[in-house]
């Protein structure tokens, strides 16, 4: 057959990413229904109260608003920024995939820093962007030392840098002072800022004004925080004409008519928010607390989630999926002897301890 796909689309393969597999599950004979699933890093205490039974009452019969007006009005007043500087997306994923899309040119350098979230290959693998990867070393924690970063950025000259800040899987945050340093470097190089994971943090820094110099663009997640991955919702922060030049690239009602109902619902309930972020930090320090206790290795991380070194992580992942529990292996981002864990409910995290020290006495753990 003579057809074939462009260059870039040949040899891609699929990013791998946290959640259930129904085909795995079915194989193995578990109920989906069944599995505690803390290989996702979303908020186990949303969405709130009453904003499902909202839904029920959205005109599902109409084409939904293609630029989210009143969503990104109620953002706008929440972030204390226009509405003009604001782009709703279908979750970030979206969004990462569209600012490559608009940016990047077949032979482009984008400068990844490892480990961190597969998509940003994938977006810029299919717009033919040649990588340049730096990578953060275990004896460090995995934390950047952000000179060797500027270095690359000197010897590359990159046309955009992706950071995960906190970073996805290891957690950790970087300072103003780093990501300032970073853009500064980048000349008229886009610097993508990814705060998907920013509400799990509990000292934080505003980097909306950074968006002013006109090289960086900022990504929120509303599934996340609120408890939203089954409507997939986000936001892109950046310059007025940043923000126009990725409009036209976006699919027509990305943004469909309920997503953009249950956003305007949850951003009501930023008291229920804060509460839940609350149970979230009590439920990380009680699994840190009992994995230590454990004889596990638990990296310290800034995000809710946190990297926990296991042996074999695809097989400790499928002992405890016979369990009913799910984590996060870390293969997929070059950590084979690591998982991820986010903390759910106090019951929940109980269930998964237990399990876990049944495993121990099993002689799961490498």
């Amino acid at each position: 057959m003579s057809l074939r796909p462009k260059r870039a689309i040949a040899g891609l393969k699929n990013c791998v990413h946290g959640g259930i597999n129904y085909a795995e599950l079915k194989a193995l004979g578990v109920d989906p229904k069944e599995v505690l699933d803390f290989s996702v890093c979303t908020n186990p205490f949303m969405p709130p109260p009453g904003v499902k039974e909202k839904m029920s009452a959205i005109p599902v019969e109409q084409y939904p608003d293609s630029q989210a007006t009143e969503l990104r009005e109620r953002l706008s007043e929440r972030l204390g920024i226009s509405p003009e500087n604001i782009l709703v997306g279908s979750g970030t994923t979206e969004l990462i995939r569209l600012t490559a899309l608009a940016y990047l040119r077949q032979g482009d350098t984008v400068l990844l820093l490892e480990p961190t979230y597969g998509e940003y290959e994938v977006a810029s693998r299919l717009a033919g962007a040649r990588l340049v990867r730096y990578r953060a070393r275990e004896r460090s924690l995995f934390t950047p030392k952000i000179e060797e970063v500027y270095g690359l950025i000197k010897q590359h000259h990159p046309k955009a840098v992706f950071i995960c800040n906190p970073n996805n899987p290891t957690g950790k945050y970087l300072s103003r002072e780093d990501i300032e340093k970073v853009q500064k470097e980048m000349d008229d190089g886009l610097l993508v800022l990814d705060e998907a994971y920013i509400d799990f943090v509990e000292k934080t820094w505003n980097s909306f004004d950074l968006t002013e110099r006109g090289n960086v663009v900022v990504l929120r997640s509303m599934t996340k925080d609120y408890g939203l991955p089954g409507l997939r919702l986000g936001y892109a922060v950046a310059r007025e004409e940043i923000i126009d030049s990725l409009r036209p690239a976006l699919p027509p009602w990305n943004v469909n008519a309920i997503a953009q109902k249950v956003g305007l619902a949850v951003l009501e309930k930023e008291e229920y928010l804060r509460q839940s972020l609350r149970q979230v930090r009590e439920a990380k320090r009680f699994l840190v607390a009992e994995l230590t206790g454990l004889g596990f290795k638990v990296l310290p991380s800034d995000a809710n989630y946190f990297l926990v070194k296991a042996g074999n992580a695809p097989e400790f992942r499928r002992s405890l999926l016979k369990e009913g529990v799910m984590v996060r292996d870390c293969t997929s981002f070059g950590l084979p002897e690591y998982i991820r864990i986010a903390p759910r409910t106090m019951p929940e995290c109980e269930r998964l301890i237990t399990a876990i020290g049944r495993l121990i006495k099993a002689g799961a753990k490498a």
